[in-house]
């Protein structure tokens, strides 16, 4: 369900708005033609939950958006 993939995120960034403006932006670069959306948006999500957390990492959350997005292409 998205809610337990919304709330894994949660805990790798620091507030919910910050998730909210950094997953919008990465569906936006991650999603394929001919795909749901909502695939991408979970997909999105799901990497979130799988990263290493913001404080424990030299990387901020937006460099680690781009690295997937390096990695996706």
């Amino acid at each position: 369900m998205r809610s337990d993939l919304i709330f894994g995120a949660l805990t790798h960034v620091n507030n919910r708005y910050e998730l909210c403006q950094l997953a919008s932006k990465a569906t936006r670069k991650l999603h394929k033609p001919n795909t749901r959306l909502q695939d991408t948006t979970n997909e999105v999500l799901d990497r979130f939950r799988e990263t290493i957390p913001m404080n424990l990492g030299g990387e901020t959350a937006v460099e680690k958006v781009e690295l997937a997005e390096a990695a996706a292409a």
